[in-house]
C-alpha cells in the first residue's frame, strides 16, 4: 500500500497549484479569466476583520481591471457575535473564515490572516496592542506583502480613529509601518530564506461614508466601482453584494446596487494617483523586460473562440513554455502565471479530474480507498504520462480517449506522521491575543492545505503538466445531487466531555465522556485526567467499539478532596490509549449551508467550576435568541428550563414559570416578540419575573421591550477587568438570594458588557457602575422596574461569555437576577 502523499509547500502562495474538483467553466467565464493573461499587477486590501473588506471594490479590481487582488484580515472574526449559532471564539473564527473564503470565490480575490486574535471590541489601538504582539502581527503583515507583492496596498481605515474599533485603527498603524517594513532587508531577516524584499508604490486609504461619518471629499481620488459586466451579467455592486452576503454568521446579507458606484481614495505613502489606482506602475508582462509575452497573451484574448475554447490550447501552452523558461521574471509572477494558465488549459480542453474517497474520515493506522477519475471533453491530444498508483484502465503515454472516464483506484494507509485535520493555527495553546503559529510557511494562510493529494501528469501538445488533486469526500444527496466535502485526517477515536463546563455546588458532581470510534474495531483505554484536589470512583475505562461512527458513553463521579466548595474553576481532560498511542482530541461538528462542512479536534477538556450558589427560580421558561449556551448552563445548576416558542405562547401556561428570560439578541431575530409583548407584560405585572439579555441597536424588530420606554445604544465596557461599583448595595438584586461583592466580578472574559439600555423611563433603577480607562462611569448595564406584582429586568452585561467560561461571580448575578420578585 501507498503512503499518503502530503503537502509541504515553501510557502502559502503555492496553494494555487491545487486543482479543485469542479465543473469546468462556461465559454463566457473562461474568456473572462482569459482577459487577465496580460495583467500583471496586484493590489492588496488591508483591514481588521471579517466583513471589514470592501467587496465593491474588491470586485472591480479583480473583475474589470484583472488586477490580482488580496484581502489581509489581521483576525478572523473570534470575537464577534454569532447570529446563526452559538459557537464562539475559535469555533466562530473558523466559521468566519470560511465564510471570508466562500466570499472570494465569488469575487475573485485571495484571502490572507496574520496570528492575531480577535479579542472583542476594543475602544482604542493602545488597548489592542495590549493583547496583540504587534511586532509579530507587524511581521506577519510584512510576510504577506514580500509574498504577494502588491503594486498598491488599501486600507478599509485610517490611523486617526474615524474607523470607530481599536483594531480598525490598529491594522491601519499597521498598514504603515508594513508597507515601509517590507522593503528594507533589515526588517524580519528572517524572512529572507523564503522571500525577498518587496516595495510597494503607494499606499491608500479607501475613504467612507458609513456609520454616521463622512471620511471621503469631492477633492479626493475617486473610481466608479459601479460599472456592468456584460460577460458575467452583473454590475460589481451586484457581484459585491452577494460576496458580503456569505458573512451570514454577522447577519450582513444585503440588497445590490445596479448603478454608479463611487469609491474615495486619500493617500497615505507613496505617490498620489492622478488617472488609475497604478499609476506609474507598468502592469504588464513589460515590466520584466520582455514584450513578446505580452503579444503572446494578448493574442490569446484577441484570438479567443467562444464557441470552442480549445482553440486557445496551444497558445496557452506556448505562452506556459515561454514563461517557464523566462529567468528575468519575479518568482512571484512566474509562478502565478504558470499556475493561472494551467488552470485555463484545463477549463479550455473541458478537462475533468477528480480524486475521490466514499467516506469524510481516514484515521492514523487505517486505510482509505482513493479513486481519481479523467475525462477529456475536447479533440485536444492529451496524453496519459504517470496516473496515481497502479490499476488505471489506460496504458502510460496513451491519449485519454474522448468523453470517456478514466479511472484508477488505490488504497492508502494513513501512518502516524500524518497531520490531524486539525486547523494549523489552532494546534498550539494561544495567548490572550495571539494564535501561536511556528511554522513560518503556515503564516498567511487561510486554512490548512488538503488533507491528501494525487499526483497527476499529462502531456498536452509536447508540454508535461504536473497536477496534484485534493482527494475529496464525494456523495450524492437525494435533495442536492452531487456533494464534494473536504477529507479530514482524524484518530482512531475521541473523547467528548458531555459539557464544555460542568457546575456544581456541592464536592461531588457526575460528568459524562463519549467515545466515538472512527476505526472498525477500535479498542482501548479511556483515562481521566483530574486536577489536584479532585479524585473520581474510577480513573479509567475500557473502550470496545465495532463499526466506524460507533458511540459509546462513560460516566465518572468526580470528589472533591476538600470537604469545603470554594469559588474555583478547573481543567478536567481525557485521554484514549488505542494500540499503545495515546490521543487526547475531541470531536466537534460544524455544520452551515453557507459553507463546508468543517470539524475541530481539540484537546479533550472541560471546566469545571463550583460555586457557591443559591437558586430561587428553579423554573424557568428561555426564549432563544441569536444562539447562546445559557439554558444548558443554567440546568447544570438544577435549574428547570423550558426553551418556549414564541410562535405558540397562545398556548403557554406562563404562570408556572418563576422567571421567563429571553436569549441574546433576541429582540433583534424574533419578529414574534412583538406580537407577545402584551402577553409577557401580563406575566410581569401579575407577579412574573421577566430577564432580557441584551440586543444591539441596529436592526432592533421592536421598540417595545419592557413595561416603560427606552432605548438601545452603543454604550459598552471593554475591560474585563474594569472596576465595579454598586450604586444601591442594599438593593435586591445584589443581594438576594446570593451575595454580590467585587469578587463576583474576577475572572470575566473579554467584556464586561455592551449595548446598554438608556433614555431610560424614570421608573427604572440601576444598581452597579463601570467604566473603561479615561471614561465617564455607566450605571446602564443592568436596569429594572416594579410592574404590578413583578418586575422587569434588562442588562447588557456578557452573561453569554461569562457563564459558558465558568465564571463563578457571573453565575451567582444572574441567579440574582431571574430570582423571583
Amino acid at each position: 500500500m501507498d503512503k499518503i502523499k502530503l503537502y509541504t509547500f515553501i510557502s502559502f502562495l503555492v496553494l494555487g497549484s491545487i486543482s479543485n474538483a469542479q465543473p469546468n467553466s462556461n465559454s463566457s467565464n473562461i474568456f473572462h479569466q482569459i482577459q487577465s493573461l496580460p495583467v500583471c499587477g496586484s493590489v492588496l486590501y488591508f483591514a481588521a476583520h471579517p466583513d471589514d473588506e470592501n467587496t465593491r471594490l474588491i470586485s472591480y479590481l479583480t473583475n474589470e481591471l484583472h488586477l490580482r487582488t488580496g484581502y489581509l484580515s489581521l483576525t478572523r472574526g473570534d470575537g464577534g457575535q454569532n447570529l446563526i449559532g452559538n459557537e464562539q471564539a475559535e469555533a466562530l473564527g473558523l466559521i468566519r473564515t470560511n465564510e471570508l473564503l466562500q466570499a472570494r470565490k465569488i469575487d475573485g480575490a485571495q484571502q490572507f490572516f496574520s496570528r492575531a486574535f480577535d479579542f472583542g471590541f476594543s475602544k482604542n489601538p493602545e488597548e489592542t496592542f495590549q493583547f496583540w504582539d504587534k511586532e509579530k502581527v507587524l511581521a506577519d503583515a510584512v510576510w504577506v506583502i514580500r509574498n504577494f507583492q502588491p503594486d498598491v496596498i488599501i486600507c478599509r481605515f485610517p490611523t486617526t480613529g474615524e474607523g470607530g474599533h481599536g483594531h480598525h485603527t490598529a491594522s491601519a498603524i499597521i498598514a504603515e509601518e508594513a508597507f515601509k517594513a517590507a522593503a528594507d532587508p533589515k526588517q524580519f531577516p528572517e524572512q529572507l530564506k523564503y522571500v525577498s524584499t518587496w516595495q510597494a508604490k503607494r499606499l491608500l486609504w479607501n475613504t467612507f461614508n458609513f456609520g454616521g461619518r463622512n471620511t471621503t471629499s469631492p477633492n479626493q481620488f475617486k473610481i466608479n466601482v459601479g460599472e456592468y459586466n456584460a460577460l458575467l451579467g452583473k454590475s460589481y455592486g451586484e457581484i459585491a453584494a452577494e460576496s458580503r452576503s456569505k458573512h451570514s454568521s454577522q447577519a450582513f446579507g444585503t440588497a445590490k446596487n445596479r448603478d454608479n458606484q463611487f469609491e474615495f481614495f486619500k493617500t497615505i505613502l507613496g505617490d498620489a494617483p492622478k488617472e488609475t489606482l497604478t499609476d506609474n506602475v507598468d502592469i504588464t508582462f513589460n515590466r520584466f523586460g520582455n514584450s513578446s509575452l505580452q503579444d503572446l497573451a494578448s493574442s490569446i484574448v484577441s484570438n479567443y473562440d467562444f464557441k470552442n475554447p480549445s482553440k486557445s490550447v496551444s497558445a496557452l501552452v506556448n505562452l506556459y513554455t515561454q514563461i517557464e523558461q523566462n529567468k528575468a521574471m519575479s518568482k512571484v509572477w512566474q509562478h502565478e502565471k504558470l499556475e493561472q494558465i494551467k488552470q485555463l488549459i484545463i477549463e479550455c480542453s473541458g478537462l475533468y479530474m477528480e480524486a475521490i474517497c466514499t467516506k469524510q474520515f481516514a484515521a492514523i493506522d487505517d486505510t482509505l480507498k482513493v479513486t481519481t477519475n479523467l475525462v477529456n471533453r475536447s479533440n485536444e491530444k492529451i496524453v496519459y504520462k504517470n496516473f496515481f498508483a497502479a490499476g488505471a484502465n489506460i496504458l502510460q503515454d496513451s491519449v485519454l480517449p474522448l468523453n470517456q472516464t478514466v479511472t484508477s483506484s488505490n488504497v492508502l494507509l494513513v501512518n502516524k506522521t500524518t497531520d490531524l485535520s486539525q486547523p494549523y493555527w489552532l494546534k498550539e495553546p494561544r495567548t490572550l491575543g495571539m494564535f501561536v503559529v511556528n511554522n513560518q510557511t503556515l503564516i498567511g494562510k487561510a486554512i490548512n492545505n488538503p488533507a491528501l493529494s494525487v499526483p497527476v501528469t499529462l502531456n498536452i501538445n509536447g508540454t508535461n503538466f504536473n497536477f496534484e488533486l485534493p482527494v475529496q469526500y464525494k456523495k450524492v444527496e437525494p435533495s442536492k445531487g452531487e456533494v464534494y466535502e473536504p477529507l479530514y485526517i482524524v484518530p482512531p477515536a475521541t473523547a467528548n466531555f458531555s459539557q464544555e463546563v460542568f457546575v456544581t455546588t456541592a464536592i461531588k458532581k457526575e460528568v459524562s465522556v463519549t467515545v466515538k470510534a472512527f476505526i472498525k474495531n477500535a479498542s482501548g483505554t479511556l483515562e481521566l485526567v483530574l486536577p489536584a484536589g479532585w479524585i473520581a470512583d474510577k480513573n479509567n475505562e475500557q473502550f470496545s467499539l465495532k463499526n466506524e461512527g460507533d458511540e459509546k458513553v462513560f460516566k465518572f463521579t468526580l470528589q472533591s478532596t476538600s470537604n469545603k466548595i470554594t469559588d474555583s474553576i478547573f481543567t478536567i481532560g481525557a485521554t484514549l490509549v488505542v494500540n499503545g498511542n495515546k490521543y487526547n482530541n475531541s470531536f466537534t461538528e460544524i455544520k452551515y449551508d453557507h459553507i463546508p462542512y468543517l470539524i475541530l479536534l481539540n484537546a479533550s477538556a472541560a471546566k469545571l467550576a463550583t460555586i457557591n450558589l443559591k437558586n430561587t427560580s428553579l423554573n424557568v421558561g428561555y426564549i432563544a435568541g441569536a444562539g447562546d449556551k445559557i439554558p444548558q448552563l443554567l440546568k447544570e445548576t438544577g435549574v428547570k428550563v423550558t426553551e418556549l416558542n414564541s410562535a405558540e405562547f397562545h398556548k403557554i401556561d406562563l404562570k408556572k414559570y418563576d422567571a421567563i428570560i429571553t436569549g441574546v439578541r433576541a429582540y433583534n431575530t424574533d419578529a414574534h416578540l412583538k406580537n407577545i409583548y402584551p402577553e409577557l407584560m401580563r406575566y410581569v405585572e401579575s407577579g412574573g419575573k421577566l430577564l432580557v439579555q441584551y440586543n444591539t441597536s441596529m436592526n432592533l424588530l421592536t421598540n417595545e421591550i419592557g413595561p416603560f420606554p427606552f432605548t438601545i445604544s452603543r454604550d459598552r465596557v471593554t475591560d474585563e477587568n474594569s472596576e465595579v461599583k454598586f450604586t444601591n448595595p442594599k438593593d435586591s438584586l445584589l443581594n438576594f438570594p446570593n451575595k454580590i461583592t467585587e469578587n463576583d466580578f474576577l475572572h470575566w472574559i473579554q467584556e464586561r458588557g455592551l449595548y446598554f439600555p438608556a433614555n431610560l423611563d424614570k421608573q427604572y433603577k440601576t444598581v452597579i457602575s463601570m467604566h473603561d480607562k479615561g471614561e465617564s462611569a455607566l450605571d446602564n448595564s443592568i436596569i429594572y422596574c416594579n410592574y404590578g406584582k413583578g418586575k422587569f429586568v434588562y442588562t447588557g452585561l456578557s452573561f453569554f461569555r461569562e457563564l459558558p467560561a465558568g465564571v463563578p461571580g457571573a453565575f451567582r448575578l444572574f441567579s440574582n437576577l431571574m430570582a423571583k420578585p
